[in-house]
């Protein structure tokens, strides 16, 4: 009968193959951690204090844009995208006069919208939008601006922002419609900190009390152009000065 042999004890010549067939293994990674979510700077009272004091100052604050009806306001949002808001209304004037429903813009074709609108920027492009979306109105929405986001965003020319706009001035909606002025003073006075338009939209429904979500868009907006502008903030004359976080303010 045969012995039992004992196995044989690793020798110094196995230990350098052991620990390559130990490097060659993937090492696990660690999970990284989550970052933690950003939040207002600014307490639920400073809050408070902060839509307050806008609130006092523009009771009933309104969009400088001009429109006559819920598809003028949708056709002159439109057009607003990297343009100013003076630099619209004097061309949607004139083009409101003869065109205010889908169907008259429809008649008056891309080639005269486009010279009416010729001095706002990307105006080509804005000019096929506006037909694209009156047609798709008049075939699928019985010439209505629709109260739905999805279906405003599905068209031509109409994103998040557009939609917000529209929600928000023509059917009274609570939306907040993020621009670069929003996202600027949100970021700047650490109302809600966002590290892009959605994120900042996001936070800003989060923070803003209930009774002042109708407001908040044209408040922040209007602030953003007038005082907390992008290159020289007027803090001497803001009046939320002593709740907003930006380091740099001189009062």
């Amino acid at each position: 009968m045969e012995k039992n042999t004992p196995p044989a004890k690793n020798t110094a010549a196995d230990k350098p193959a052991a620990r390559k067939r130990a490097a060659s293994k993937p090492v696990a990674k660690k999970p990284a951690g989550k970052k933690p979510a950003m939040r207002s700077k600014l307490t639920r009272a400073e809050i408070e204090t902060f839509y307050s004091r806008l609130e006092a100052q523009m009771p009933e604050p309104k969009g400088e844009l001009d429109y006559v009806n819920a598809y003028t306001l949708l056709v002159a949002v439109v057009l607003s995208a990297q343009a100013t808001d003076v630099g619209v209304n004097k061309a949607t004037g004139p083009l409101f006069r003869i065109a205010d429903t889908p169907e008259k813009m429809l008649v008056l074709g891309e080639d005269k919208v486009r010279e009416y609108i010729k001095t706002i920027g990307l105006y080509r492009n804005k000019a096929k939008n506006v037909i694209a979306l009156s047609d798709m109105l008049v075939r699928e929405h019985e010439s209505q601006v629709p109260r739905e986001r999805a279906a405003l965003e599905r068209l031509p020319g109409v994103g998040r922002k557009t939609a917000n706009v529209v929600l928000n001035i023509a059917f009274k909606e609570p939306t907040i419609a993020v621009d670069t002025h929003i996202f600027r003073i949100s970021n700047r006075t650490g109302l809600a900190p966002g590290k892009d338009v959605v994120a900042v939209e996001q936070m800003l429904e989060k923070v803003t009390p209930d009774r002042f979500r109708l407001h908040a868009h044209h408040w922040l907006i209007l602030h953003g152009r007038y005082v907390c502008k992008a290159r020289k903030p007027d803090c001497p004359v803001c009046v939320v000065a002593d709740v907003c976080k930006f380091r740099d303010k001189v009062i």
